[in-house]
């Protein structure tokens, strides 16, 4: 152990330093980064931490970091970044295990040695974890045909606040009290213990890939967009893209597979006037600015109110109109008042839609980022039952959670 700690030997042998300015989370700094390398070394950092009332944040490579509020506390960042290892991959029964520190660049280039990949389309690829992406999941493009990160997680490890080390799934099952730790924590940005270990169901790359790219007026995207949906072509993933909110909508559909240039030509019959390349658009499963980033989810019947909610509020807008979710962003800085009513706005005329509003990152505290949360009470049960002393990413999530 390393950097002189007042408290020498607090978590044994982990490697551990001083935190630095460039540590802080959200803007709140950790006393120490930790640095495990087996999941063994997160259970005993978590004992320690459980002894003395000390406060972590787990962070892989992060890139998601500030997808949230800042901690109420912090005293030690558990960096995963030694975590770095695919574990098994059983190409003949197309899963793979990895655990948390693995960028999903890297499994990427391990799973395609074997003509296999996880079909999740991850911004920030390049720095983005196993650990992360779960964590603070951000569904793909092609999460319309595959599934999100939680739908092709079939195995996790996860260590919780206590240091108590539960698998659940894959080929080792120990489930904790009957919850499904899977489904519990990918999507918990760190509140309800440390995911350690992952298990995916993988799926053979395919062979040709075509996308079908058009510009679009924004009224003839859901008439399109239920076309493509439904077409015996099967696109797996339907995607627009709208930088400009007064300015022209693009819509690019992928198809992949056998006769991909046969299906790509009939879905560009459904569409009109377009063009069949075999490489997608730039701005494809992109996220360029995310300083402040909201995420809307929405029923197919509310995919015209979103259009009009979105340009109305002067918010770019890409995703997916097939799978009901887009992401926005503002084309300037708003300070925090012209923020808090973009949002206010833009929640009342999606929720009357049918729809909801989350604010992903946002660099100002006086938004509301969630709005009503039916299950909110829920949520708070199964806080208290993981992290009763609220020493896991304390304030992080729904309604401080």
């Amino acid at each position: 152990m390393t950097g002189g700690l007042e408290e020498a030997g607090v978590f044994g042998e982990v490697t551990t330093r001083q935190a630095g300015d460039d540590d802080a989370v959200c803007g709140v700094r950790p006393r120490w980064v930790v640095l495990p390398e087996t999941v063994e070394e997160i259970a005993a950092v978590l004992r320690a931490c459980a002894e003395r009332d000390l406060a972590v944040v787990p962070a892989g490579g992060g890139t998601k970091l500030h997808w949230a509020p800042p901690p109420e506390r912090c005293d030690v960042l558990l960096d995963l970044c030694c975590m770095n290892e695919v574990l098994e991959h059983a190409a003949g029964d197309l899963v793979v295990r990895a655990q948390a520190g693995v960028t999903m660049a890297a499994l990427s280039a391990a799973l395609a040695g074997e003509g296999q990949e996880l079909a999740l389309d991850v911004p920030f690829g390049e720095d983005a974890t196993v650990g992360g992406t779960l964590a603070a999941p951000l569904p793909g493009p092609r999460a319309f045909r595959y599934g999100t990160a939680r739908d092709l997680l079939i195995g996790i490890t996860v260590v919780l606040p206590d240091g108590t080390v539960a698998r659940s799934g894959g080929k080792v099952v120990k489930n904790v009290a009957g919850y499904d730790l899977g489904k519990l924590f990918t999507g918990s940005y760190g509140t309800l213990g440390v995911i350690a270990e992952a298990t995916f169901r993988l799926h053979p790359m395919p062979p040709e890939r075509r996308w079908v790219v058009a510009e679009l007026g924004g009224a003839r995207v859901p008439a399109v967009a239920a076309a493509l949906a439904a077409s015996q072509a099967e696109p797996s993933a339907v995607e627009v893209d709208r930088p400009d909110p007064a300015g022209p909508l693009t819509l690019a559909a992928l198809v992949e597979g056998t006769a991909a240039q046969t299906r790509a030509e009939t879905l560009r019959e459904l569409i009109g006037p377009a063009e069949v390349s075999g490489e997608p658009p730039s701005w494809w499963g992109q996220v360029f600015g995310d300083d402040v980033l909201v995420e809307v989810r929405f029923p197919a019947s509310g995919t015209a109110a979103v259009l009009d909610a979105a340009a109305g509020c002067g918010l770019s807008l890409r995703g997916s109109p097939v799978a009901g979710r887009v992401l926005l962003e503002p084309g300037r800085e708003l300070d925090e008042d012209e923020l808090a009513a973009t949002v206010s706005g833009l929640r009342e005329k999606v929720e009357a839609a049918g729809g909801r509003v989350s604010v992903l990152a946002a660099p100002c505290q006086g938004v509301d980022r969630w709005g009503h949360v039916s299950g909110l009470p829920l949520m708070r049960r199964v806080k208290e039952r993981f992290d009763p002393g609220r020493r896991m990413s304390p304030g992080r999530f729904v309604g401080g959670i």
